[in-house]
């Protein structure tokens, strides 16, 4: 966890955590590794017994309300001790499950990816292309179903005016864009920091909803994340998409996953709003919200893109949503847009889902990714987990 960040359990928490289901992981000094734990009141509950991964956890047929129902868990301590890093610190919620995510779902980042790639990189084009293409593009995609007959005939019009782009056809056409964000163990928790190639001048946050998806495709809660995106890098070719998208702790998760019980359901995730802040240590701020009604195709159809016959995930996956927010204000020069500076911090934020906050260093800075897939199955080993997991 970033020295320079001090949380408190009230920073983090959902507004109605006392009647919600939050799960996760920390890494536990007395237990020798890492645990699944609930979130009850404040305290971090061992949900070991039941499972020894998040993988296995959430591949419990009704977990949710098994959890609501169950009174007696061990307990590893203050949730406030382990944001100070005593006794352990918080992780990702994720261990096994594939860490996937949708790619060009709403308007606006649309527009945004048109611009990287007509800009080549190059954040002093971004504002005139910018500009130029709003009238059209802007105007023209708002409230269009993905795949549906008014898309196509928007295509075609672009097509015609020569303004379309491959971001615009994962955008509104028929096929959603499904990538691998990072890898299974790989991603950082709540108050680590995050991490920006060196090579990068043009980079942003992206605030996310993160579905929590079983083997068998069913949804059964979400987390906030940040798909820390290199504009410069995928701007000079989509086929960097890789170098852009996964690099030393540049995927964040966090802080719990919120599993669907009691009024928390799907239809109430697709209402929620997310909210963006970076801070600098320049003195700069910027502020955003964005509404999850805004995205163009529905989770569930994105999660049946992801998952299907043609392709399963026996672990379970997280499924980025895509940004709904493209940060667009100048930060180095009229013009030049939004990047990161070194020790910035970011904030994303929902009433229902919590606060996920972030650091950023360089990724080179950033502490090495280490702990991976067989490390945790020897840690199980050793504590005579395994069966568990």
């Amino acid at each position: 966890m970033s020295k320079s960040l001090s949380l408190t359990a009230a920073d983090i928490l959902p507004d109605d955590a006392g009647t919600a289901i939050l799960v996760g992981r920390v890494w536990s000094d007395a237990a020798g590794g890492p645990c699944p734990v609930l979130i009850r009141d404040g305290r971090v509950l061992d949900l070991t017994d039941i499972a020894a991964t998040m993988s296995g956890l959430l591949e419990i047929e009704g977990i949710a309300a098994q959890l609501a129902a169950t009174a007696d868990l061990p307990d590893l301590g203050d949730l406030q001790d382990y944001l100070a890093g005593q006794g352990g610190r918080l992780l990702a919620p994720v261990d096994l499950q594939a860490v996937k995510a949708a790619g060009v779902t709403f308007a606006d980042s649309m527009v945004e990816r048109v611009i990287e790639e007509q800009a080549r990189g190059d954040s002093g084009r971004a504002q005139d292309i910018r500009d130029r293409l709003a009238p059209v593009i802007g105007d023209s995609l708002r409230g269009i179903t993905a795949g549906s007959e008014q898309a196509q005939r928007v295509k075609a019009l672009l097509q015609e005016m020569g303004l379309w782009s491959q971001y615009l056809e994962v955008g509104i056409g028929p096929d959603a864009e499904i990538f691998t964000k990072s890898q299974p163990m790989s991603s950082v928790g709540c108050g680590d920091d995050v991490g920006i190639h060196p090579i990068s001048e043009w980079n942003n946050p992206e605030p996310e909803v993160v579905l929590a998806v079983r083997s068998d495709g069913t949804i059964l809660g979400a987390a906030l994340g940040n798909d820390v995106n290199l504009r410069d890098v995928e701007g000079r070719s989509a086929l960097l998409l890789g170098k852009a998208k996964d690099n030393n702790a540049s995927c964040a998760i966090g802080p719990f996953i919120r599993l669907f019980h009691g009024a928390f359901t799907l239809a109430e995730l697709s209402q929620v709003r997310v909210s963006l802040r970076v801070t600098g240590e320049d003195g700069f701020e910027m502020l955003g919200e964005s509404p999850m009604q805004a995205i163009s195709r529905k989770p569930q159809d994105l999660v049946a893109q992801l998952r299907n016959r043609n392709h399963q995930y026996p672990d379970g996956a997280v499924l980025f949503l895509g940004t709904m927010f493209a940060p667009v204000k100048d930060r180095r020069g009229v013009g030049q847009g939004f990047t990161h500076e070194i020790g910035d911090v970011v904030e994303i934020f929902s009433p229902l889902l919590g606060r996920l906050v972030n650091r950023v260093l360089r990724s080179d800075a950033c502490a090495e990714w280490q702990f991976g897939t067989r490390a945790l199955l020897r840690n199980l080993a050793q504590r005579r987990l395994a069966d568990r997991a």
